[in-house]
């Protein structure tokens, strides 16, 4: 699978995932992962950033707050309307594109962020190359994808009596079949209207942690954080439904700098 077809998915996906993650339903963007992204990235008031694979631009929108000046690159021409209609008056600065083709010149962000894209992207060994070609010295890439460990292309939750998560079974973690399409709604979505939605199409692009450490170090960047979020006792609490990384987790968040 190329990134013509990579993008034809996501495209599919762009509305309804648009009107449901704007009306609350990604939980686990929204009560855990996100939050704990932003609080692992280093200070970046007063710089220039890019965010990867921006979608419709919540977290661009997120990073912006904190002062940096951001632009936001997506594949899915719907994404990129959404992301601009919301910024209208105040625009970022929003391009459509793709991440293995990153269209900017050399050195041209003092940082990188991507949020929950880069395990969707076909090559991201080539991706990782453009990331460092157009950073700063000094630059770097943080990013969040499905825990390459905890969340292979087998995952089941085991669940007690009572419905709550208290282990986890994993298989195929060393298949890094490409383009392994996987259909899913938010699960918060009320189950009447999940049977008048399409599911999500995502392809995937799974790859073990020693690919994933493999590709960044071999793009020339070095590895300067990993993050793995747990749920509080507090958010699980509020949350039922991330409350399953309380046992094992399910985001992996890496920071790399360009030297």
């Amino acid at each position: 699978m190329d990134a013509t077809d990579v993008g034809s998915h996501w495209e599919s996906n762009a509305e309804t995932w648009t009107i449901y993650s704007r009306a609350g339903y990604d939980k686990y963007r929204d009560a855990l992962n996100t939050p704990a992204l932003l609080d692992m990235l280093p200070p970046v008031v007063g710089l220039k950033g890019l965010d990867l694979g921006c979608g419709e631009g919540t977290n661009t929108r997120e990073v912006a707050r904190l002062g940096a000046e951001m632009t936001g690159l997506d594949i899915a021409p719907t994404f990129i309307r959404y992301a601009r209609e919301t910024e209208a008056a105040d625009p970022l600065g929003y391009v459509l594109g793709d991440g293995q083709g990153i269209d900017f010149p050399d050195e041209s962000f003092d940082f990188v962020t991507a949020f929950m894209s880069m395990m969707d992207m076909a090559d991201q060994r080539e991706v990782l190359k453009g990331v460092h070609r157009i950073l700063k010295p000094g630059g770097f890439l943080q990013f969040s994808i499905l825990h390459p460990c905890f969340v292979p292309p087998t995952r089941k939750n085991i669940r007690d009596e009572r419905g709550e998560a208290v282990a986890v079974q994993i298989a195929d973690y060393f298949d890094e079949t490409d383009g392994r399409i996987e259909r899913w709604l938010f699960s918060e979505i009320p189950a009447e209207e999940r049977a008048k939605l399409t599911p999500f199409s995502v392809p995937r692009f799974h790859r073990t942690l020693t690919t994933w450490v493999s590709m960044i170090v071999g793009a020339g960047l070095v590895i300067e954080a990993f993050g793995e979020p747990m749920a509080s006792e507090e958010v699980a609490k509020a949350e039922p439904v991330v409350a399953d990384t309380r046992v094992a987790p399910i985001f992996l968040h890496i920071r790399a700098s360009k030297p």
